[in-house]
């Protein structure tokens, strides 16, 4: 087995991000993205490498002041179940304790996986009242799965809205 290394994400890397995202938005297991969206998030991403070869990625997309959404979780089929997907989502909950984030917020089918992290399901919105009505002035789609507006269940059914304590 190769030695995978996760960094930080470059502009060079969304091309192979695009391609893991097609792969697994086409099995309804992500939800597409455009491309410029990619490219405005790169920050956001971190990618796991085998050597030169991108063979997954993640984000993490903060909320709120305490609040940040884990993204894009994937990893190409060659190397699923080799641990790589689980050191993407390390990485990145070590990312949101570095910024001050205290929740992790996930969309997800892959329950399962997320759960071995310690993410539980929930329902409704866990932010007080005030930080909700902030909440519903955004226009990221992110915040409005996490305070699951009606507005966005078509595009989610069948997703589990998971959170995690840092």
């Amino acid at each position: 087995m190769s030695v995978i290394q996760i960094r930080p994400a470059r502009t060079s890397d969304v091309k192979a991000i695009r391609e893991i995202i097609d792969q697994y938005s086409l099995q309804r297991k992500l939800l597409s993205k455009e491309t410029v969206t990619l490219y405005e998030d790169v920050q956001e991403f971190v990618v796991a490498v085998d050597g030169e070869n991108v063979v997954g990625c993640g984000a993490l997309h903060v909320l709120w002041e305490d609040l940040a959404e884990v993204r894009t979780v994937a990893v190409i089929e060659k190397f699923r179940g080799q641990g790589v997907g689980h050191q993407i989502l390390e990485n990145i909950m070590d990312r949101a304790r570095k910024v001050g984030v205290k929740r992790l917020f996930c969309l997800t089918f892959e329950t399962g996986f997320f759960g071995r992290h310690g993410f539980t399901e929930i329902h409704g919105a866990p932010v007080d009242p005030d930080v909700y009505q902030q909440l519903l002035r955004s226009y990221d789609e992110g915040i409005a799965e996490f305070l699951d507006l009606e507005s966005v269940k078509p595009n989610t059914l069948g997703n589990t809205r998971m959170l995690k304590v840092l």
